[in-house]
């Protein structure tokens, strides 16, 4: 992130730590794997020969949940958590929350804050928006899951790429929960969504905190295979300002999951 060229060896892998899914693209290769860090920014890069351009249009999903019976029994699990068990639960308030308190009144009370809601998974994150009050859109780029974001609940999906997607309007609050250390540039990504943003809307990013992790060892979830990138406290914060986004908000947390996380809201230049 801080375009540094000082990049060391910092864990190998030469099998799959048990928490991580085997992914077809991982079989008939000797498995190896690294993850390098950078000693002035504290980021850490993934090293993997596979190919992993494919995974999110379908692979990761068919591994993953097996099939749309699959996804919606995921999908009704992770919503029957109790709220103290449950990270989604906690990221939805907190969002509402920050953003409820930064808007002005008539602002939400004139018509309901639009959220886009890139990489949304299985949804669990919109389908709580929604109940909050938000009029919510959903991206992502497997067919299945958009459909799923429709029919089970209720929201606009689209299945397209956010940075050529067209069309959708604008938003109050665009989210990336825990997305963006799936891309190879993140940056680009992240820079391509100011266009969608309305006036003094904001960009929530939720990252894995490589460095809170760090402790626990190198098995840690936030180092599993498709992480192109971990993130230090360092790292998040040149990740927005090389995005041509302005930080307003960040903290680091540990989730209810046990996941060790950084969260906050951008915004760009107001003019």
């Amino acid at each position: 992130m801080c375009r540094g060229t000082d990049l060391l060896v910092h864990f190998t892998y030469d099998v799959p730590p048990p928490l991580e899914t085997r992914f077809p693209l991982a079989e008939g290769r000797t498995y190896w794997r690294e993850l390098h860090r950078c000693t002035q920014c504290g980021h850490y890069l993934e090293w993997f020969e596979a190919d992993q351009s494919a995974l999110y249009g379908g692979e990761y999903v068919s591994t993953t949940y097996g099939d749309s019976a699959g996804i919606r029994r995921t999908y009704d699990k992770i919503n029957a958590l109790a709220p103290e068990q449950s990270d989604n639960v906690g990221r939805a308030r907190f969002v509402d929350g920050y953003c409820r308190s930064r808007w002005p009144t008539d602002r939400l009370r004139d018509q309901r804050p639009r959220l886009l809601d890139v990489g949304a998974g299985l949804g669990v994150f919109p389908h709580r928006m929604k109940e909050a009050g938000w009029d919510c859109t959903t991206l992502d780029m497997d067919e299945r899951l958009i459909t799923h974001h429709r029919d089970v609940i209720g929201v606009s999906g689209v299945c397209a790429d956010v940075q050529t997607v067209e069309g959708i309007g604008t938003f109050d609050l665009i989210t990336f929960n825990k997305v963006l250390e799936h891309i190879v540039d993140p940056i680009a990504v992240l820079a391509s969504v100011r266009r969608l943003l309305r006036v003094d809307g904001l960009v929530y990013i939720e990252l894995p905190d490589g460095e809170a992790a760090e402790a626990e060892g190198k098995e840690r979830e936030e180092y599993l295979l498709g992480h192109h990138h971990v993130f230090s406290f360092a790292s998040y914060a040149l990740l927005i300002a090389r995005a041509e986004l302005t930080l307003v908000a960040c903290e680091r947390l540990q989730e209810p999951s046990s996941k060790y996380t950084l969260r906050g809201f951008a915004r760009t230049e107001r003019p």
